[in-house]
């Protein structure tokens, strides 16, 4: 009913690259459905990755963040969610002439048509040339804070720049009072987490590598740190090599609080749904684990307390259906 950790350019259906190659007039290669899923050979994150460079191609001009936040949210309907968080980096889309602000902007308008309620988080990069764009980026968060856009997220390769490369950028963050989720503890180990924590975040994008390590997890728990578990990229990505590997029983066991999302629902060939659906049959998951991660994810939502109660009470008349449904 819900996916808070959600990339817009890792989300795209058949029908919006062939859409956004006739706006963008960039002609799709022949291939182009080989490349933009993750391959069965891909030995780690970065090589995922690699499958973001052609929808981030079709996504450079005025009208393509709309519609494709449109597109995106009238499928998550489809799928019985009642919200979602989407979320990508405005400094990734400014090829063509736009701006970051206006690519916010632009996103903003799909949020105005949608079936279901949603938000923008929008994403600061890893890399060691890009501070300025970062800072831009989180002044965008503040200036549209409840307005379409609910929080703020540090993505990328998390081997080539750590975490705490950016506590600076994080101080600011804290200074502006902008809510925030930091990816870490995937592709590095339990101290990116850990980093990831002193610079305040409220959710852990992944969070995996927690399970190494005791203290992580009871500093998780007792300041209820919401990880935001995404499987099939974990197993994408080689983070892990079955589902039933994922730390998911521990984690239930020593009270550290999760919820499941689908990550890029293009590139892993999921949905929300379907993560549910694996993780259930992995762990022979009772009906009341599912309902709890569910509130999970709504309270740590980007969102208000009036908007959660509202939530809330949707997804207690729906959750029966939206679970039987499910057919596990």
């Amino acid at each position: 009913m819900f996916d808070l950790h959600l990339h817009l350019d890792g989300s795209l259906s058949k029908e919006d690259f062939i859409y956004l190659s006739k706006l963008s007039q960039v002609e799709l290669p022949m291939n182009y459905e080989s490349l933009i899923h993750c391959p069965k050979e891909a030995k780690s994150l970065d090589d995922y990755l690699r499958c973001f460079d052609l929808p981030l191609s079709l996504m450079q001009v005025k009208g393509s963040l709309k519609y494709s936040v449109k597109s995106l949210l009238d499928r998550l309907s489809k799928l019985g969610l009642i919200y979602a968080e989407i979320r990508f980096a405005p400094q990734l889309h400014i090829a063509k002439g736009m701006n970051q602000e206006e690519v916010v902007i632009d996103a903003i308008e799909g949020l105005k048509e949608a079936k279901i309620k949603a938000n923008l988080i929008l994403c600061a990069m890893r890399g060691d040339k890009n501070e300025l764009e970062n800072l831009e980026t989180l002044r965008l968060v503040k200036k549209y804070l409840g307005k379409g856009v609910s929080g703020f997220d540090l993505a990328g390769s998390e081997t080539l720049y750590p975490t705490n490369l950016f506590a600076n950028l994080f101080k600011e963050a804290q200074k502006l009072g902008v809510p925030y989720t930091i990816h870490a503890g995937e592709s590095a180990g339990y101290e990116s987490i850990e980093q990831a924590l002193d610079f305040g975040a409220s959710r852990i994008g992944h969070g995996v590598r927690a399970k190494d390590n005791e203290m992580t997890m009871i500093r998780l728990k007792e300041n209820k740190i919401f990880l935001e578990i995404c499987p099939t990229s974990n197993l994408q990505t080689k983070a892990f090599l079955r589902y039933e590997d994922l730390p998911i029983r521990l984690f239930l066991l020593k009270g550290v609080h999760f919820f499941l999302n689908s990550d890029n629902m293009c590139v892993s060939m999921t949905d929300v749904n379907e993560e549910y659906k694996a993780i259930i049959k992995a762990f022979k998951l009772h009906k009341n684990e599912v309902y709890l991660l569910l509130c999970n994810a709504l309270e740590a939502s980007f969102i208000d307390e009036e908007d959660k109660w509202a939530l809330k009470k949707k997804m207690d008349e729906n959750f029966n259906d939206w679970y039987l449904n499910l057919k596990v």
